[in-house]
């Protein structure tokens, strides 16, 4: 069996358009990483991965703003790598249990703060876990996605002929690209909520600004027909990202939806509470959903079997393939449906997520597959980005009346996401 020999790191800095507001604040930029791994038997893969401070840990970027932020778990990401040289190439979920506990460690010994989120130490693990799950593949001769992931789950073996493209509304998306994402078929919309009006922290504020937000965008997109959803119109998927400290405060959102005209449009809440504050989501009448609380299947059970949790965000492009797939299994065994988020990823990245969601069922409300991708909406230099990817050009890259269509090839060749 193979050692991991050498480990080496790289790294650059993607400017984003504008300041890409969620969770009360705004990034600016992005940092793009690469962990490339080497066995002594001569088997060489790289992982790529995007760091997000703000989405991983709202409190690292509080504190040490987006540079310092991403300096740090830059840092974790060196360190895990250091801990892998020596280690035998075997099961990737074991390699990577393994070497967390010490990595979150690290963490909180750098940052300061005992209580860093999993989160980020996941974001920092996402990389090099990918060329685990590369150098494994290789290894044992595995042929493609499905023969690789199937020992691990039963859930992910569906192949959607296309997908649906979920694009993000932001706290500044303006009026027009609303308007263009529209026009170009999609058929649902996430949409960040809990802002921050002001800076002051004031939940009373943050309520009021996210239903007139709501009101607002559902005046655009509420008269618009679609084959595509139980209810005839756009679906939205709202994105607290944890902002929200109370049932009663998000019951306010959710009976304002209901005024307007736009709960049964609401097919996904995602994430209402911090995980320090989880309460009961099940008096509800949305579908809720775990994210950045689920750091493991054990964090997603609870979230599904005590607090009524109905719906997983899977994250293999920011959490780690390895985490997405125990947390589906974990929520397959109950019947709960997952999808695909985006974490603002760069166009290789949305492959690798591309075809993790081609192999799961619609989201319930929806009548075809869909997964997050908004990259384009946000990165400065996505042109570029796109001719880089290893996938540039092929047909499942190119929207069509919203989908992304998704044919024999595409499975072929597993959307290139073993392309360097």
């Amino acid at each position: 069996m193979s050692v991991i020999a050498d480990a080496a790191l790289d790294w650059r800095r993607e400017p984003l358009n504008t300041g890409f507001g969620f969770k009360g604040g705004a990034l600016t930029e992005l940092w793009q990483v690469k962990c490339t791994l080497k066995t002594d038997t001569g088997l060489s893969a790289r992982g790529e991965s995007v760091q997000s401070v703000l989405w991983s840990d709202a409190a690292v970027y509080s504190i040490f703003g987006q540079e310092e932020g991403n300096c740090l778990m830059l840092f974790l990401t060196r360190y895990a790598l250091s801990l892998l040289r020596g280690m035998e190439l075997t099961d990737p979920t074991e390699m990577l249990r393994a070497i967390l506990p010490s990595v979150l460690e690290y963490g909180r010994s750098i940052t300061g703060l005992s209580a860093l989120r999993e989160t980020f130490a996941l974001n920092a693990l996402t990389g090099l876990d990918w060329a685990i799950w590369r150098l494994y593949r290789m290894e044992r001769g595995f042929p493609d996605f499905d023969a690789l992931t199937r020992p691990f789950t039963g859930y992910l073996q569906g192949r959607q002929r296309a997908l649906g493209s979920i694009p993000l509304i932001s706290y500044d998306t303006s009026d027009e690209v609303i308007r263009e994402l529209a026009g170009t078929g999609r058929f649902i919309f996430k949409i960040k909520t809990g802002s921050n009006p002001g800076g002051r922290g004031d939940l009373s504020e943050m309520l009021r600004w996210d239903i007139e937000r709501l009101s607002h965008i559902h005046s655009i997109l509420g008269g618009i027909d679609t084959p595509w959803t139980d209810s005839g119109h756009p679906a939205y998927y709202l994105d607290a990202n944890g902002r929200y400290d109370t049932t009663e405060r998000v019951m306010e959102l959710l009976d304002a939806a209901g005024s307007m005209g736009a709960l049964d449009r609401i097919v996904l809440l995602e994430e209402p509470f911090g995980e320090d504050n989880l309460q009961d989501v099940r008096s509800l009448p949305v579908r809720v959903a775990g994210d950045e609380s689920a750091h493991s299947a054990a964090d997603a059970v609870r979230l599904m079997d005590d607090f009524g949790y109905s719906a997983m965000a899977l994250k293999p492009i920011a959490k780690t393939l390895s985490v997405s797939l125990e947390v589906l299994e974990a929520a397959g065994r109950r019947g709960v449906p997952c999808f695909c988020a985006d974490l603002t990823v760069n166009p290789a990245m949305v492959e690798e997520n591309r075809r993790f969601a081609a192999g799961l069922s619609p989201i319930p409300g929806l009548r075809a597959g869909a997964f997050e991708t908004n990259g384009g909406q946000n990165y400065r230099n996505w042109d570029r980005l796109c001719r880089e990817s290893p996938s540039f050009g092929r047909d499942w890259t190119e929207l069509r009346g919203g989908f992304y269509p998704l044919s024999d090839e595409y499975y072929k060749l597993d959307g290139m996401i073993w392309s360097d």
